[in-house]
Parts: C-alpha cells; structure tokens; sequence
C-alpha cells in the first residue's frame, strides 16, 4: 500500500512518535486491557497455583528436613552420653580390677617375701651354729695347740717336764683370768 505524497509528509511533519500519538490511544489501550485480562487469567490459573504448591512443598520439605536434623542430633546427643556413661563404666570397672589385681599381688608378695625370710633365718641359724660349732672346735684346737706349745715351752725354758693334762690346767687357767 503506497501512501499520497501529502500523506507521506504529513505524519513526518508531525514530528510525534507514533506510539505517543493520541490518534491512536483508544486502539492501543483496548489491546493494553485485553492484553492484561489474558497475562492476569494465565498468572491467576497457571502460574501463581504451581508456583505456590512448589513453595508450599519446598516449605514443607525444609520443615521436615529441619525436623529430622533436630531428632538426629538428639539420637546423637543421647549416643554420646551412653557412650561417656559406658566408658565411665569401663574406666571403673579397670580400676576396680587393677586394684583387685594389686591387692592379689601384695598377698602374693608378702606370702613369698615371708617364705624368703624364713628361708633366710633358717639359713642365718645354720651359718650361726655352724660359725660357733668352727669356732667352738677351734678353740678347742687353740686350746691343745697352747697345752702343747705351753709344755713343749717350759721343757725347754725350765727343762722340766710337765704332762699336757698340767699344761691344758694352766691355759685353762690363763684363759679365764684374761
């Protein structure tokens, strides 16, 4: 469609933008109003009912999620004192057997310590009888060997003969006087 020249100058005359021209208000304003009505009916029956059930669903799951973290943190809270509980249990029970065990090995020690003791008297009675028995037989010995020594001295000191039994007399003598 070709527009007469007149025409043609006319609206590029005007100088107005199409769009804000007030020749065409009513047209634009008709399909403006039929335009909304059809955006407002699709938002009002399409739209805005999933979008609000995908809010009420989000809204719920995160409920439910929160829910669920609360009852696994008191599972949690409540497995962490039973464990505390039965380590505080086993950690008595440990010390009740170590000391029981302490107390067993202190009798057993005190039995073999005593058993030791009086194997070592026995051993220290022995030692004992046997030192005085050496002792006892080398003073006998000392006392023949100064009768002896003590006769064989005055023979040949005073050349007189004197009999042990005399000599063993007079270091007996001697022996109780020092």
């Amino acid at each position: 469609m070709t527009l007469a020249p007149e025409q043609e100058g006319a609206d590029a005359a005007s100088g107005v933008f199409p769009p804000f021209d007030p020749t065409y208000f009513p047209s634009q304003l008709f399909w403006l109003a039929i335009s909304f009505v059809v955006l407002y009916f699709a938002l009002d029956r399409f739209i805005l009912p999933k979008l609000k059930t995908t809010i009420e669903d989000r809204r719920d799951r995160i409920a439910d999620d929160l829910d669920e973290a609360a009852k696994a943190k008191a599972d949690a809270e409540a497995a962490g004192e039973a464990y505390e509980q039965s380590l505080a249990e086993a950690r008595a029970k440990a010390h009740g057997i170590a000391a029981d065990t302490r107390a067993d090995l202190d009798k057993e020690l005190a039995k073999e310590s005593a058993a030791v003791e009086a194997e070592l008297a026995e051993k220290q009675a022995a030692a004992e009888a046997s030192i005085r028995a050496a002792k006892d037989k080398a003073f006998a010995e000392v006392r023949g060997i100064a009768a002896t020594a003590t006769a064989a001295a005055v023979t040949a000191l005073a050349n007189v003969e004197i009999s042990e039994d005399d000599a063993g007399k007079a270091v007996d003598g001697a022996m109780k006087g020092a």
